[in-house]
């Protein structure tokens, strides 16, 4: 899988669909007007620690495989890059997707490709964290890493912070959110500035289901996809009774 920087999408860009993501996605990070609320993503994007892969239809055999591959590459070379580094995976999304998929819809697809790409991977599962999702120290997995996971998709409206034109996941190792929380007096006052501007962001407040990873009521599952609505996350993870299979 090829892994570009913002250098390689703005000199040698890769055109099509690739190229009409990137820029959306450019946008939405820069925009000095209507503030996108992470301010973390923002510093990661202006700094280039962000990585970027572009992937197939994520209803396809190929998607899960690609961020598969794609996540076993970025893990070996995360901590060269930079403290705020992600991994930007976007999923080709034809028009029917667009068209007929509803935020219920992509919920599904989202845990799909998790549990695929999961079950691709040939490190076990770190020892470290347990494998009941509804453990507070639970987290994504891969490679022997640990991953904060976040989805956005065409179909939420109202919860602006999670829209995107195309199906997109933004994949942010554990070491990188630890550093960022090293100065607590810092961290607080960015996180309180982040809540600040999703209300400015989003046509409604800030999800229920948004916590911090070790606190005693926290699930970090639920907070990877969020509703386009006020409504906390019921039932079990989706990916509970998956994550460690194999194929």
């Amino acid at each position: 899988m090829l892994m570009f920087d913002k250098e390689n999408l703005e000199h040698a860009s890769p055109g099509g669909w690739m190229e009409e993501a990137y820029r959306f996605f450019s946008a939405k990070m820069s925009d000095t007007d209507h503030k996108f609320p992470c301010i973390p993503a923002t510093i990661g994007y202006k700094l280039n620690h962000f990585r970027y892969v572009f992937l197939s239809d994520p209803r396809t055999p190929q998607a899960s495989e690609q961020l598969a591959k794609s996540l076993a590459a970025y893990g070996e070379q995360s901590k060269e890059i930079g403290n705020y580094t992600s991994l930007i995976a976007i999923f080709e999304t034809p028009a029917d997707l667009v068209e007929h998929y509803h935020v219920e819809d992509y919920q599904g697809l989202f845990w799909d490709v998790l549990s695929k790409t999961s079950a691709r991977d040939e490190q076990p599962w770190p020892e470290q964290i347990p494998q009941d999702p509804d453990h507070n120290v639970w987290e994504y997995c891969y490679g022997d890493e640990q991953y904060f996971m976040y989805c956005a998709t065409p179909a939420h409206q109202r919860r602006q912070s999670r829209h995107f034109p195309y199906f997109i996941f933004a994949i942010t190792p554990r070491w990188v959110l630890t550093e960022f929380n090293k100065n607590m007096s810092a961290a607080a006052q960015i996180k309180k500035k982040i809540r600040e501007r999703i209300t400015e962001y989003d046509e409604i407040g800030v999800h229920p289901d948004l916590n911090f990873y070790g606190s005693e009521d926290n699930f970090e599952w639920k907070q990877y996809f969020l509703s386009d609505d006020e409504q906390p996350a019921t039932g079990k993870c989706p990916f509970a009774h998956l994550h460690m299979k194999k194929i």
